[in-house]
């Protein structure tokens, strides 16, 4: 993977996997002292202490499609080639936390890449679940909350083609207005 963003999604679909309902994806940057955090957070299944010491090593999985899992151990390796952190909070029956932490202005530093995708790829594609998206930038915030859409939606799928539509639109400009806030007042 040559961008953060499609290993969140790798991460986020090992939520989806883990049965949660509600997956919450936060992005937290500071341009002055040139750090990141990712975290992806489920009401899942969990993992016991043992899934928790083992998610790290490649050669380990639950899936049995597949006999490695690279995910976690990517995420885990480009927050450290940065000389950043890595974690994993779980709790069996309640969920998971993952949560990445980055030296921005390091030279192993890989791009964030397209969220926008990354989102509406995970929305789009599990109508069933709920996703939050939080991005603060510099201590501007925008977030998506698919409940709130729903919730105006009513009998409209969140998968509709329209639906999605606004939803990439919506994180479009929310981006947009996070990068560039206008003038100071």
């Amino acid at each position: 993977m040559q961008e953060l963003s499609l290993n969140i999604l790798d991460i986020a679909q090992n939520s989806v996997r883990a049965k949660a309902s509600l997956v919450t994806i936060t992005m937290e940057e500071d341009t002055v002292e040139k750090t990141l955090r990712l975290s992806v957070a489920d009401n899942g299944c969990g993992m016991t202490e043992e899934q928790v010491a083992h998610a790290m090593d490649p050669f380990f999985t639950t899936r049995t499609t597949r006999k490695v899992g690279l995910g976690i151990s990517f995420f885990k390796l480009t927050a450290e080639a940065t000389g950043g952190s890595f974690s994993i909070d779980s709790t069996l029956g309640a969920g998971t936390t993952t949560t990445a932490f980055y030296h921005t202005g390091h030279i192993d530093m890989m791009p964030v890449g397209d969220m926008v995708s990354t989102m509406v790829t995970l929305i789009s594609m599990n109508p069933e679940m709920d996703f939050v998206y939080r991005h603060t930038l510099d201590g501007r915030q925008f977030v998506l909350d698919t409940r709130e859409i729903k919730e105006v939606l009513e009998d409209v799928p969140i998968d509709a083609p329209e639906v999605v539509q606004f939803i990439r639109d919506t994180l479009t400009e929310g981006e947009a207005e996070l990068q560039d806030p206008g003038p100071e007042e």
